[in-house]
């Protein structure tokens, strides 16, 4: 019987890869991405645990168990550079997150075709923008002599130069999080209007007929409808929770507001190539921010699996 279930497995097998060989061809190539990019480097993982030496190598480098993530966790650092990375992710979920739908339900109310496309083309650009480009806007913008925010200083009064305003270290979390709800507003909104395109037009016809304001139709018509991919986009921002950008918060970063601006991603950076080369440490620290995002996706996915009875299960 098992020999039989085998034959017939590797017939339909053997079957569907001559029949879809096309559809097999195309899936091969971010396959084999995957496993070069995403599996390959966790074999280099293990040096976490261990002392390594580039001249030694991996496997013969000196085995020194979990002392690296003792190290980072006694670290005088450690309460800064986590409290940082947390309140700027935590912040950015909190208010970049339901932006998006709102703008999503939001726009899809609008009945003029032509504005439609022209908001969405406009909330779009920004997105195309690289990190750099932004970066150079925004000091250009901030820049307290030439720009934008100290001639409007000096027009209303102000006495010599304006206050560096990248080198204020309350200012740097604000700023951060803002510019990436400009950037990605209207590109966090395309999977919701996708979703929101689905939605029967019989559904807003019965609840018209019902007496539905367009507010109550939003809130019992649309919302609902996309209540499962609002649940599923959580889930995946949850996940990376911890994963602050790292190009955004270096190139934002000056030695007066390091207080705020330094993140892990940007510590790991100058443990292992910035100011140093102890390749162990860093990998220990970037090991412990996976491990954080991963117990939290796990969480956050079974608390909505929870509150959706059972519809939404991510594992």
């Amino acid at each position: 019987m098992i020999n039989q279930k085998k034959h017939t497995w590797r017939y339909r097998f053997v079957r569907d890869l001559k029949r879809d060989w096309q559809l097999h061809l195309l899936i091969l190539f971010p396959l084999i991405y995957i496993l070069i990019f995403s599996y390959w480097p966790m074999y280099g993982a293990q040096i976490a645990f261990r002392d390594f030496s580039p001249r030694k190598g991996i496997l013969e480098s000196d085995w020194v168990g979990v002392k690296w993530f003792v190290k980072f966790l006694t670290n005088y650092n450690f309460r800064q550079v986590f409290t940082n990375t947390l309140a700027l992710s935590v912040g950015s979920i909190l208010l970049s997150f339901p932006l998006p739908i709102i703008f999503a339900l939001l726009l899809n109310t609008v009945e003029n075709e032509k504005f439609k496309k022209f908001v969405q083309n406009v909330t779009y650009i920004p997105h195309f923008l690289s990190i750099m480009v932004l970066v150079s806007i925004m000091r250009q913008i901030f820049n307290p002599v030439s720009g934008i925010y100290g001639t409007v200083y000096r027009l209303l009064g102000g006495a010599g130069y304006a206050t560096d305003f990248f080198g204020l270290p309350g200012a740097f979390r604000a700023t951060y999080i803002l510019s990436g709800i400009w950037q990605q507003l209207g590109w966090n909104t395309i999977i919701y209007m996708a979703a929101l395109s689905s939605v029967s037009p019989e559904y807003h016809e019965a609840a018209i007929m019902d007496g539905a304001s367009r507010w109550k139709r939003i809130l019992y018509v649309d919302f609902p409808s996309i209540a499962p991919t609002v649940a599923t986009m959580l889930i995946l921002r949850c996940g990376s929770v911890m994963s602050v950008g790292f190009e955004k918060a270096y190139l934002m970063q000056t030695s007066l507001n390091l207080s705020k601006s330094e993140i892990i991603s940007t510590y790991v950076y100058k443990v292992a190539l910035g100011t140093g080369t102890d390749f162990s440490y860093a990998s220990a620290i970037g090991l412990f921010n996976s491990i954080i995002n991963c117990v939290l996706l796990v969480f956050v996915n079974q608390l909505t699996k929870k509150m959706t009875s059972g519809e939404m299960n991510m594992f």
